[in-house]
C-alpha cells in the first residue's frame, strides 16, 4: 500500500462493513489483513475512529510516538456498507 491515507480508508471501510456484520468472515479477515499492513508497513500502535456527520475523524498514533490525524467523507467510506445492504444476495457469508 502506497500511502498512510490509503491503507487507512480501506481500513476503515472494512471496518465499517464488521461492525455491521459482526458474522461476516471475509469481511473479518480482511479487517484483519489491512490491521497488519497498518501495523507492519506505516508503524500504527493504536487507531482511534469518531464518527461527526460529515466525516470520520480518524486519529492515529505510531509506533515512533507520531501523531497523526486524517478524516474521510462518511459517504465515501459507507457506500461498500451500503452495496452490500442493498444487494445482500451478492454478499453472503459462505462460512454459514
Amino acid at each position: 500500500m502506497r500511502s498512510l491515507q490509503d491503507a487507512v480508508y480501506n481500513w476503515l471501510t472494512i471496518k465499517v462493513v464488521c461492525d455491521a456484520r459482526p458474522d461476516d468472515t471475509a469481511a473479518a479477515d480482511t479487517l484483519n489483513l489491512f490491521q497488519q499492513l497498518l501495523q507492519d508497513e506505516h508503524h500504527v500502535a493504536s487507531i482511534k475512529v469518531n464518527r461527526e456527520e460529515p466525516f470520520y475523524f480518524v486519529d492515529i498514533q505510531t509506533k515512533q510516538e507520531e501523531h497523526k490525524k486524517l478524516r474521510f467523507p462518511i459517504e465515501l467510506i459507507d457506500v461498500m456498507l451500503e452495496q452490500m445492504i442493498a444487494e445482500p444476495e451478492k454478499y453472503k457469508n459462505y462460512n454459514d
